[in-house]
């Protein structure tokens, strides 16, 4: 099997994880996303989706350690750090939560992501208050 084939096959089970994840079929998510992380151990964005399901089935270290990873794997991708701050900010981990939403308005300004940072901090200040 060439590496094309090989590529769109790894393609083809995180789009399926991706529909599974959005039709709330986790378990099924997961596995496809594991086939991916299986031959690719660096593939960001499986990280990310099994780290967004993990979070949505509770498994919440396993989700920040998945979400990490795809930070750590592609940190110029703003919508990683963006779900790593909700993810902390959700279990309570504020500071954290804080770092990623400072990172994404500095480092993206104009940014989808920066514009829901900016309201995440100001719900922050609040919160301080």
């Amino acid at each position: 099997m060439g590496a094309t084939a090989v590529s769109d096959d790894l393609e083809k089970h995180l789009e399926q994880g991706i529909q599974f994840k959005i039709n709330g079929e986790y378990d099924e998510a997961v596995r496809e996303l594991k086939l991916v992380l299986a031959s690719d151990t660096e593939h960001a964005r499986a990280h990310h989706e099994l780290g967004l399901v993990y979070g949505f089935t509770g498994e919440y270290d396993e989700s920040v350690t998945e979400l990490q990873e795809a930070v750590r794997l592609s940190p110029d991708v703003p919508k990683f750090h963006e779900s790593l701050g909700l993810t902390h900010t959700m279990l309570g981990m504020y500071e954290e939560g804080r770092e990623q939403f400072e990172l994404i308005i500095s480092s993206w300004p104009d940014s989808d992501e920066a514009s829901k940072a900016r309201e995440q901090l100001k719900f922050f200040e609040e919160f301080d208050q």
